[in-house]
């Protein structure tokens, strides 16, 4: 299959929801405060994805809390968003030094194997999923995964981001943070990818406002059927909207004063 992406893309219910999101995404860029604040914007909007993120892997701290927390997993989300912006262009030409750095600095005080493949056969499954593949044949999937993210496809960069988060998620590379690592991946495919070039929409935030469905979905893409995989994708586009509400909101709220 030259391009399995596409075929996705193509599955019913996935154009429609492609679709949906573009037009949110179309009617945010058009918020007159994004003429000259777009970087605070995407700022703010950082900062609560990387909180949402935290929370979704336990440790959910209040936004106002943020500055003043020691809290490992979240300093670990704090420095990942910080650092997100850059990573961009590697992440097209070289994915896995991308993950390698991103659990770097997600998983700093939780693991010394940082940016490192777990070798242990299991790995932690804070959602609820189902067991991770043994090491090897993560490998072999990380190994799919570049491909995709490093080949010429046709399909909407939500269709591609979606497939990064959940083969990251499901997968669990590196047995710690592994989460935060899919989330931020996800975020960077959509910026990169030319969906959302200025990270304004804070995408993990959707995931956490969206509840069980958030493991409901990666449980039905685990099952690789058609339709398991066009329900986590449209979570994803659910989750991308409700970002993009987010950053709506936090514009209104600069306009205010």
């Amino acid at each position: 299959m030259s391009d399995p992406l596409a075929v996705i893309a193509e599955l019913p219910g996935v154009s429609e929801a492609v679709a949906d999101v573009r037009k949110a995404v179309d009617r945010l860029y058009g918020h007159r405060v994004l003429r000259r604040k777009s970087p605070e914007v995407s700022a703010r909007s950082a900062l609560r994805g990387a909180r949402a993120s935290a929370a979704l892997e336990g440790a959910d701290i209040p936004l106002e809390a943020i500055p003043e927390t020691t809290d490992p997993v979240v300093q670990g989300a704090l420095r990942v968003s910080a650092e997100l912006g850059g990573l961009g262009r590697t992440w097209r030409t070289a994915p896995r030094q991308v993950l390698a750095r991103l659990h770097t600095l997600a998983a700093a005080g939780l693991t010394e194997d940082l940016g490192r493949p777990r070798t242990a056969e299991a790995a932690p499954d804070p959602l609820g999923v189902g067991a991770a593949p043994g090491a090897e044949a993560t490998v072999a999937r990380v190994d799919g995964l570049v491909g995709l993210v490093t080949a010429d496809s046709k399909a909407p960069a939500l269709v591609l981001a979606a497939i990064v988060h959940a083969e990251l998620a499901v997968l669990r590379p590196f047995g710690t943070a592994d989460g935060i690592v899919a989330r931020a991946a996800e975020r960077l495919t959509l910026v990169e990818f030319g969906l959302d070039p200025k990270s304004l929409a804070a995408v993990e935030l959707g995931h956490l406002e969206l509840g069980p469905a958030y493991g409901e979905g990666l449980r039905a893409y685990l099952t690789g059927t058609p339709e398991g995989i066009t329900a986590w994708v449209r979570h994803c586009a659910a989750a991308v909207t409700l970002g993009v509400r987010e950053a709506t909101a936090i514009c209104e709220a600069m306009q205010r004063g």
